[in-house]
């Protein structure tokens, strides 16, 4: 089975965040058939047997990052079959991405992100707004307010007080073409 790895402040190169080789090196030590580290945003590609095992690895690699860069941050896994049904589901679709419209972003929630606000949800500023709750993620868009536009993970994250990454909708779009 094909899986995805997302995860959370982790920058390839930067700070503590591993090497794109370190990074598909850890995939591959702790089980994953194949690993292919997606751009350079901490989204990784990995073939694994299963769910059960799939999830085994993504902690035998936070544990290894933890020792071996000092990385420790969360990591949110989807299966690559889910991805495919998540962007089937578009609620961007006849939106178009132009003023006042930035980016359509895919926040993945923590496993504890029980209670969700109802929708529609909007941050203080108004320039986040979550379209549509599938219980593990939130789909949102994001606009400018002057010169700074809306961030739909802070905004996640201060809802629910546990930790999200997200990636725009079409760097999912991207990486289930390539790898699903």
């Amino acid at each position: 089975m094909k899986f995805a790895a997302f995860f959370r402040n982790l920058n390839l190169g930067h700070g503590h965040a591993p090497s794109r080789m370190a990074l598909e090196s850890a995939f591959l030590q702790a089980g994953a058939d194949e690993a292919a580290s997606f751009q350079t945003n901490g989204t990784v590609a990995f073939s694994a047997r299963g769910v059960r095992p799939a999830q085994g690895i993504v902690r035998t690699v936070q544990r290894s990052l933890r020792a071996g860069h000092g990385f420790d941050e969360p990591v949110f896994l989807r299966s690559m079959a889910y991805l495919h049904t998540l962007l089937a589901r578009d609620p961007f679709e006849g939106m178009a991405k132009a003023p006042p419209i930035y980016d359509f972003y895919v926040t993945f929630l923590h496993d504890g992100a029980k209670l969700l606000p109802p929708l529609p949800t909007r941050n203080a500023r108004e320039d986040v707004r979550v379209l549509l709750y599938t219980g593990s993620e939130a789909l949102s868009y994001n606009h400018l307010v002057g010169k700074t536009m809306g961030n739909p993970n802070v905004f996640a994250e201060q809802q629910l007080g546990l930790p999200a990454t997200t990636r725009t909708w079409g760097t999912v779009a991207r990486l289930v073409r390539k790898h699903g």
